[in-house]
């Protein structure tokens, strides 16, 4: 593009807040670093622009036009579905792939700054070198290889090969360093159940085990723990209940970030608070919900603290089981009976499961 405009080239990445998931702009900015080596000397610089995605497609692509236009900028490339959001709610493409590029032309003498269109490029193998996907002429007899963000994201997450036509060494070294193989990355484990099911007993189990597997920092967050050290001026209220999970899938998030283990074992009755928990926890690692599914009547036989007793007289309020709702999560990674089942085989259990996953190695 540089050598068509007869242009130098600005490498202006956004450094802001950008959308779950996204590579990390540090890591971003590294590869751009590694990239720089490959072109032309005194040719190509990088400034990094300070600036939050909005995801807004081609509206962004005009707005960012007018920034760099103010840089001092003479072209700019505008690529396929730029600033896309990705999907809608039914699965479809939020904007169509050249949206972006159509408004911009519309506008880009007003804007004074020169589109640079660039089209979805892919991989034509037997002539080892990327091409237009729309102007590949023979594309019934060429092998047309393509990785999606998604696709590479999924790829770095689980330790996957990246191939070499991908992207330079050099790169695919930095990717590599944010994003370790899956049996070396932090993950989070999070027992949910009634109280007196278990949970506690089974966490500790596990991370007895997982301590003597060695190789990443352990965090047990027990609920009570957690209630004594990071939630001690919180009540029992839904309110309160609420954010003493948030606090913990916080701190289970940074666990999991800094290549830890987390293992977390609150009531956490309710599927919505579980669901953000996830959600704060995958953009670092991965979630691993186990259900300790003990039936509310063996909890009851069971209740060494008492509150069972004291709920049903009353003395307790918003008791889950009793007189709160617990929401039987619908599709965790796992669960687990204890009703004639030991401590240890349901340790195990979880083990099996983590390795499964890829998580640690068998």
């Amino acid at each position: 593009a540089a050598k068509e405009a007869q242009a130098n080239l600005l490498i202006h990445p956004v450094v802001g807040m950008t959308k779950p998931g996204d590579v990390d702009h540090f890591t971003r900015v590294r590869c751009y670093e590694a990239v720089l080596d490959k072109y032309p000397q005194s040719t190509t610089t990088m400034s990094l622009l300070n600036l939050a995605m909005r995801m807004a497609g081609p509206r962004e692509a005009v707005w960012h036009g007018i920034i760099r236009k103010n840089h001092g900028c003479t072209h700019i490339i505008v690529g396929r579905d730029h600033a896309g959001p990705g999907k809608n709610s039914q699965g479809e493409d939020f904007y169509g792939p050249y949206d972006a590029q159509e408004l911009f032309r519309a506008h880009q003498d007003e804007i004074g700054i020169e589109m640079v269109d660039f089209k979805h490029m892919v991989y034509v193998q037997e002539r080892a070198q990327y091409e237009p996907a729309d102007e590949i002429e023979d594309k019934d007899n060429v092998t047309i290889l393509n990785i999606s963000g998604t696709e590479l994201r999924r790829r770095l997450a689980e330790g996957l090969e990246i191939p070499e036509w991908f992207s330079f060494p050099e790169v695919v070294r930095e990717l590599r360093r944010t994003k370790p193989p899956r049996a070396q990355q932090g993950f989070t484990v999070f027992f949910t159940g009634f109280s007196g099911s278990g949970k506690s007993t089974i966490a500790n189990a596990l991370m007895v085990k997982l301590m003597e597997m060695g190789g990443r920092p352990v965090t047990l967050l027990d609920g009570d723990i957690v209630r004594k050290n990071l939630s001690s001026e919180l009540g029992f209220s839904k309110e309160h209940r609420d954010l003493n999970i948030r606090r913990i899938g916080y701190v289970a998030s940074e666990i999991t970030k800094n290549g830890g283990i987390a293992i977390c074992a609150p009531i956490a009755p309710y599927a919505t608070t579980r669901r953000a928990v996830r959600e704060d926890v995958e953009q670092y690692g991965a979630f691993v919900e186990v259900h300790v599914a003990t039936t509310i009547e063996e909890c009851e036989k069971r209740d060494r603290k008492g509150l069972y007793k004291l709920a049903r007289e009353g003395k307790i309020k918003e008791f889950t089981g009793i007189s709160d709702p617990y929401d039987v999560p619908a599709n965790p990674e796992l669960r687990v009976e204890t009703e004639g089942t030991d401590v240890d085989n349901c340790a195990h259990q979880v083990i099996l499961k983590l390795e499964s996953m890829g998580l640690i190695t068998a």
